[in-house]
Formats: C-alpha cells, sequence, structure tokens
C-alpha cells in the first residue's frame, strides 16, 4: 500500500459509513435499537478510519493531486458539492460527538433530538464524499492521475 491509494480506500471507508448510516437509520425506525446500535458504532469506526486516512493523505501531498480540470456544465455542479460537502463534512464531527454523548449515558430523548440532525447530515456527508472521489479520480480524473489506455 501506497500513499495514493489512500483515497480509494478512504472512499471505501465512506461508502461502509454510508451504508451502515443508512441501516442504522432503517433500524432505528423499526424499532431494532440493539442492531441500530451496532450498524452506529460501525459507521462511527469507518468515519473515524477514514479521517485518519483523510488527513494522512493530505499531510503527505497537500492539494496539489486534488485539482478539478474537468470543464462545462460538470465544473460548478462539482464545486457546488464539494463546498456543501466540506462545510457539512466540519459541522458532522461535532454533531456526531454530541449524538454519542446522550447514547451513552442512556438519555434517549437527548439522544433522539439530535440524532434527528445528526443522520441526515452525517449521511449527506458520506455520499457526497464517495462522489467526489469518484468525480475527481475516476470521472474526471487530471492529467497526472489518468490511466493510459
Amino acid at each position: 500500500m501506497t500513499i495514493s491509494d489512500l483515497p480509494a480506500i478512504n472512499a471505501s471507508l465512506n461508502f461502509i459509513s454510508t451504508v451502515f448510516i443508512s441501516t442504522g437509520w432503517y433500524l432505528i425506525r423499526h424499532g431494532a435499537w440493539r442492531r441500530h446500535m451496532a450498524c452506529m458504532i460501525t459507521a462511527v469506526i469507518a468515519s473515524t478510519f477514514f479521517l485518519v486516512g483523510y488527513i494522512v493523505y493530505h499531510v503527505h501531498v497537500g492539494e496539489k493531486s486534488t485539482h478539478f480540470t474537468a470543464q462545462g456544465m460538470v465544473r460548478p455542479l462539482y464545486f457546488a458539492m464539494l463546498i456543501s460537502h466540506v462545510l457539512l463534512a466540519f459541522v458532522t464531527l461535532p454533531l456526531v460527538i454530541l449524538t454519542l454523548i446522550p447514547a451513552f449515558r442512556r438519555r434517549w430523548d437527548r439522544h433522539r433530538r439530535i440524532a434527528r440532525w445528526t443522520i441526515p447530515i452525517w449521511l449527506y456527508v458520506s455520499v457526497t464524499g464517495v462522489l467526489v472521489y469518484l468525480m475527481l479520480y475516476k470521472w474526471f480524473p487530471p492529467p497526472n492521475l489518468a490511466l493510459p489506455h
């Protein structure tokens, strides 16, 4: 494994988070709170590994390899999604922590109240994280990342 493998690994971790956040949300709405807890703990772990991988990658490569070069209509769509993703990502970490604290204290009323905001925002950030990766590295890669045909 090299540092250049981290974007794909990070996108995979975001996808895993997406699956477990969605499943956990479904399970709690159907009364399966134990399975909900297992899913949400898994999502937190995957998101934590993502965050570590993201930081390690950007400390090593900076922003030089993440220049979006596509033109046309996709460009403003990409940047709108990226801006909303980044802004909400900054909100997600404190929201997840603020959601977990009452859960650990078994304060279900408080947990439920904040989770109503946390889950859709966290889910959006996870999904758009995967989309940003796909757009930047797979669908519209910069010339230095494009694979020869």
